[in-house]
Order: C-alpha cells, then sequence, then structure tokens
C-alpha cells in the first residue's frame, strides 16, 4: 500500500493528536451488542455512521421538551423549535467555513441536494448543445441527475476519467472543458475507493473555464477538515447520517449569488413571501429552497453531531482512522488471494477489496457470521466497478470508533471465509 502521507494535505499523520478509542465508544452502546455469540464489529461507516449519546440525546431532549413547527408561531414552543433550528443552520456553516448562514439549505441528504442543484441552477443555465462533466468514480447521486438533466436539454455528459490507482486524471479534464462547459460534479472523497480528490486543483481549472462547480462531500465531512470557501466549490453537498447524525436529513451550502439566482425547486409552505392566484413572491434565502415542514429534530441531531466530531477533533479522527486502513491494508497484503481494489496516494479509510473465486455478498454473509458488518455490491458507484472488471466488492470503511483489534478481526475473518470456500 502507498501510505497516506497526509490527513488533508498539509499536516503529517504522525503530528496528529492521539484519540482515546475507549472513551468514544463508551458513547456508542450499539457497539456492545452481540451478533450471534460474537460482539459486533461495524465496519459498515461509508453507508452509514451509527450514533452517539450525545446525538440521541439531543434528540430526544427536543422531542420532549421543545418540539413544535418552526417559524412564524408567536408561542413559546414554536419559537424554542424555531431557535434550535436555525441554531443547526448557524452550526452547519461553521463546520463548513461557510461566509453566511442563508447559504445553508437543509434537505433530505447529499441525493436530494445535488438533484436540487440540478433541476434548479441546471435547467436554467444549461440548453443544447453545452456539456457537463462528471468523474468516472462518482456515487450514483452524482451522475443520475446530471443524465437526467443532459437528456432533457440535450447537452453532453463527459467522463472524467482515473487511473488503475483510483486517481483522477486532470490532464484529461482539461481537455474535456470548454467554453460550452456549464456543470462539473465530482465527489470529494470516493465512497468505493476512498480517493480524496484535489478539489481547490479542480476548482481552479473548472473555473478557469467558466464553469461552476458541484462537490458531492458525503465522504469527505467525516474524515476531513472541509472549509467550502477555502477549497473553491460552488455548491457543496452533505448528508447527516455519514457523520455520526440521524438519517433523512442534511444540506446544501451554496455561494449566495448563486442561490439568490436561482428559482425554487419546490413550491408550498414556508418558501414564499406573498400568494396571490395572479402572482407568487418568493421567500429570501434560505427559505426559498426549503418547502412544507422541514425534518427540525434531523437538524438539531445533526448539529449535535457535528459538535461530537469536533469535540474529539477532525485531526485525531482522521489520523486514528488512517492508522486502521493503513493496519487493514497491510494484513491483507500479506494473505495470498486477496486483491484491494484502488490505491490512491491520499485516500480515506474505506477498503474494497476481493477475494478470488468467492462473490462479495458470500464474503459479506460469513463475515456477518463473525459479527463482522460490512458492505458487499456495487456500492451504488457500478463506473467504479466496470473500471476494474468486477461486478462488485467487499467494502470495510472505518469511523471514530474502530479499533485496532476490530482489524485484526476482520482480517482473522477473511481468513477464515478463504479456509471455508477452499
Amino acid at each position: 500500500m502507498t501510505a497516506t502521507p497526509t490527513i488533508d494535505g498539509s499536516q503529517p499523520v504522525s503530528a496528529a493528536p492521539t484519540l482515546d478509542v475507549e472513551a468514544v465508544r463508551r458513547e456508542f452502546p450499539i457497539l456492545e451488542r452481540l451478533i450471534g455469540k460474537a460482539r459486533l464489529v461495524y465496519l459498515d461507516n461509508a453507508a452509514s455512521t451509527q450514533r452517539p449519546l450525545a446525538v440521541l440525546d439531543a434528540e430526544r431532549d427536543f422531542e420532549t421538551h421543545a418540539y413544535s413547527n418552526v417559524h412564524r408561531g408567536v408561542h413559546t414552543l414554536s419559537q424554542e423549535a424555531t431557535e434550535a433550528y436555525e441554531g443547526a443552520r448557524e452550526r452547519v456553516r461553521r463546520f463548513l467555513g461557510a461566509a453566511d448562514a442563508r447559504e445553508v439549505i437543509f434537505l433530505r441528504g447529499t441525493t436530494e441536494a445535488i438533484n436540487l442543484v440540478a433541476q434548479s441552477y441546471g435547467r436554467a443555465e444549461v440548453s443544447a448543445g453545452d456539456n457537463m462533466v462528471v468523474s468516472e468514480m462518482e456515487h450514483h447521486s452524482n451522475i443520475v441527475p446530471w443524465q437526467m438533466l443532459c437528456q432533457e436539454r440535450g447537452a453532453e455528459l463527459r467522463v472524467l476519467p482515473m487511473d488503475d490507482d483510483g486517481e483522477l486524471i486532470l490532464e484529461e479534464l482539461d481537455r474535456l472543458l470548454d467554453e460550452r462547459t456549464r456543470i462539473v460534479a465530482v465527489g470529494a472523497v470516493s465512497n468505493a475507493l476512498g480517493t480524496i480528490n484535489p478539489i481547490a486543483e479542480i476548482a481552479r481549472r473548472v473555473h478557469d473555464a467558466g464553469a461552476v462547480l458541484v462537490v458531492d462531500g458525503a465522504q469527505a465531512v467525516p474524515h476531513q477538515q472541509v472549509d467550502v470557501q477555502a477549497m473553491g466549490a460552488d455548491f457543496f453537498a452533505f448528508s447527516a447520517h455519514k457523520v455520526y447524525g440521524p438519517s433523512g436529513v442534511g444540506a446544501l451550502w451554496g455561494r449566495r449569488e448563486l442561490l439568490e439566482a436561482m428559482p425554487p425547486w419546490q413550491g408550498g409552505g414556508s418558501m414564499i413571501q406573498s400568494v396571490r392566484f395572479d402572482q407568487t413572491t418568493y421567500a429570501p434565502l434560505p427559505a426559498k429552497f426549503e418547502a412544507g415542514t422541514p425534518e427540525i429534530v434531523g437538524a438539531v441531531g445533526l448539529a449535535a453531531a457535528l459538535d461530537f466530531v469536533d469535540r474529539w477533533g477532525m485531526e485525531a479522527i482522521s489520523a486514528h482512522e488512517t492508522r486502521l486502513l493503513e493496519r487493514a491494508c497491510a494484513q491483507l497484503d500479506d494473505l495470498p488471494g486477496v486483491r484491494r481494489i484502488g490505491n490512491a496516494r491520499r485516500r480515506a479509510s474505506v477498503l474494497s477489496f476481493l477475494l478470488d473465486g468467492i462473490h462479495a455478498h458470500d464474503v459479506g454473509t460469513l463475515l456477518d457470521r463473525d459479527g463482522i458488518a460490512v458492505r458487499a455490491g456495487h456500492h451504488c458507484a457500478q463506473p467504479v466497478m466496470q473500471h476494474y472488471g468486477v461486478a462488485s466488492t467487499t467494502r470495510a470503511s472505518f469511523g471514530i470508533y474502530n479499533t485496532e483489534e476490530e482489524v485484526d478481526r476482520l482480517v482473522e475473518a477473511v481468513r477464515r471465509t478463504q479456509e471455508f470456500f477452499a
């Protein structure tokens, strides 16, 4: 394995603070669960992370003491709920390094956020003969919305390729960009390979071509410090359930001037200023894009999750996860018949692999018998699978609460799986 040289591109791993993993684990009671007779080893974090007590308690406290619908209510509960909801928006702003809380739109998650950009900004800006660029390593949620837009508008979808190590070939981006390129959509971190993409460099090239950059940040937020202004993104989307928060809620950040120029995506309550049958005027940001009653409790849980991450420190989390990844890769490389997929120089804690002659689903099933939860399949990244000529992989993804002992249990279970099929 080529070791990950840095946590965030600037800080050596060896210089990062250590993480008290046992103290972290006490905040996740689910990790004490037995699967059969084995204690759970949860290595499916790239799909969804577990939630700490701090998040569950924050949601429960809100629901039992302050729950109400937000905005416009004059009674105490509504005012408290509004304060909590808008406080969560400010919390997301700080976490992302955004300039203005009005640039933060609450949605169901990354997928809905990308669809909002495609259907609002994209429909307004993309015409027949234009083109958009996505990378070969994208999650389906950062491919299909752009395909749909291209089909609707008569535009061309271009693909930025990657090499066999799982790194984007940036020289090809320069070839793909031209004066008709309107949008480039790239994931900050690959969910199938763990590749950390050089978003700031991509942004520079995209902006030089006069296009905008949409960043899928779902896999970035649990592993590295995010600063949307420094990275040069125009839009950035993420989901709470990837970063120790609840499912069904996430956020879109966009540059204010872009969001203000975009038409609403959905109509209904909350997103209006006035409604008449002859004309409706829309509310200013962020309400313009938040039609209907939002996921209020989820926003509260998201804010608590970001507090949890900040309490332990992203620097320490990233360094801990990198050590786990390096340990797992080194041990799997010592097993014959194991093929790892992806070997980028900068990687988050995602490990995809194949066992010779054994289907990934069978691997996942047998690992589960040992209490080890991994993901088996195409990971909503079928073009990645096609690049490597495989239908699926087994994916282990590490988080804040995983331990070196759990890495060793994974490798031993892989060895037993090979023996079972021998």
